[in-house]
């Protein structure tokens, strides 16, 4: 039986990181009754914290104490001008979810830690050091923007739009602007570049000496993973998602491939799970992973999803990461 959905108080934080730099974003208080843990959300690439507020404050309407944050660079946690300021997409994994993971822990209480992570979100975990502390993960459409994994039927469109376009604008401007283009929030060049510029193995964006580092945080997570996408997602395809999730080789991986018709409508992307019109459905059946660790999709396994032309469904893995 669910637990009562409780109205809920939340409070802005401030978030400071190793490095100096303080993250801003909020709290969201367990409603009265039992609690049922912490709950991180991580948001994808270019996507304001507060997308995620009313997923936040249905958790914790059901006994979670949830956190939202802007990565640096981003929303709230943005600095007075992009240009220069030199922030990488993996310093969002290695210092800004990192920060975020100590401040819940410390205030966890003993709770279970929970991630919520969309896209680059569900990534980011393997390289923060404390992410052994986590208990449980939950991503949705997670995979890192390796452009031979999109979708094939879109993906010179999308290779052009964000691999060739969005660098050469980054350079010109200094900055990614984003919002101005309507394609996203605006990003540092680093964070662009480290897009664009995503190889197949993602520990080669870092320095040689950092790589095994890398490989090894990621192997240092043990947290069970369900890993969710659906099959109208054009950036992570089955094959993106797994090629994520072999990064991380000890922790108990699920997979579940949702089509829209499952949930009743006729397209989901990217990102349409976190839309409130998923509430009383897709939500609802994210408490069931988050409070009880059980699968909510059992018979929803990438290989018994339905078949596409573009070969998004593997059979094996689409290759094998390496660990020294």
């Amino acid at each position: 039986m669910l637990q009562q959905n409780f109205p809920v108080t939340t409070q802005p934080v401030a978030i400071p990181c190793a490095d100096g730099v303080i993250l801003h974003g909020h709290f969201w208080k367990a409603a009265r009754g039992r609690k049922n843990g912490a709950v991180i959300i991580n948001p994808a690439t270019g996507v304001l914290a507060r997308y995620y507020q009313r997923y936040a404050a249905f958790l914790a309407g059901h006994g979670f104490d949830v956190w939202t944050y802007d990565y640096r660079g981003i929303g709230l946690s943005r600095p007075a001008d992009l240009r220069g300021c030199g922030y990488r997409w993996r310093d969002w994994g290695e210092k800004d979810f990192e920060a975020v993971l100590r401040m819940a822990t410390a205030r966890a209480g003993g709770n279970p830690l929970l991630v919520v992570g969309h896209s680059i979100g569900g990534v980011l975990p393997g390289l923060a050091e404390s992410a052994p502390a986590i208990g449980r993960m939950l991503t949705v459409g997670a995979q890192y923007a390796y452009w031979p994994d999109y979708a094939p039927d879109r993906r010179l469109r999308l290779f052009l739009k964000w691999h060739v376009a969005m660098p050469l604008i980054a350079a010109l401007c200094g900055h990614f602007p984003g919002k101005r283009l309507g394609w996203l929030e605006d990003l540092p060049a680093g964070v662009a570049n480290e897009w664009s510029f995503r190889g197949a193995r993602m520990e080669r964006s870092h320095p040689r000496i950092e790589r095994k580092s890398v490989l090894r945080r990621f192997a240092a997570v043990t947290a069970p993973i369900l890993a969710v996408t659906v099959t109208d997602d054009d950036f992570a395809t089955p094959r993106a998602v797994r090629r994520a999730l072999d990064y991380y080789r000890n922790a108990p991986k699920t997979e579940a491939m949702l089509t829209p018709a499952d949930l009743g409508m006729d397209a989901l992307g990217h990102f349409g799970l976190f839309h409130d019109r998923h509430a009383s459905g897709f939500w609802l059946d994210t408490l069931t992973w988050l409070r009880d660790g059980k699968n909510p999709w059992p018979d929803k396994g990438f290989d018994t999803a339905p078949k596409k032309d573009d070969g998004g469904v593997l059979a094996v893995r689409p290759y094998i990461v390496r660990y020294y």
